[in-house]
């Protein structure tokens, strides 16, 4: 089952996101998240989870948030078809 996947940002304190399936790390200053369209990076200062409901799919960030961007899925193929392109 694919959850909504939204985010909220009000005044780049309070970052609020939908459709998180994983939490792959967080400090201070980066926040990486797992969701139904890829993985999403959170950058910012003084960074900190205030809610997360993993079965609900919810994540909130506090923080100064300086940039968010999503990483590309890298295309699993085999030697040969990258071989023969």
């Amino acid at each position: 089952m694919l959850l909504p996947h939204r985010l909220t940002l009000n005044e780049r304190r309070q970052l609020s996101v939908t459709g998180v399936s994983e939490v792959v790390s967080f400090d201070e200053n980066i926040v990486v998240l797992h969701t139904e369209l890829g993985t999403l990076v959170i950058q910012g200062k003084e960074l900190q989870l205030k809610t997360l409901s993993l079965e609900g799919g919810q994540v909130a960030v506090d923080g100064t948030v300086a940039a968010l961007s999503y990483e590309e899925p890298r295309a699993s193929r085999s030697w040969l078809r990258r071989l023969l392109g």
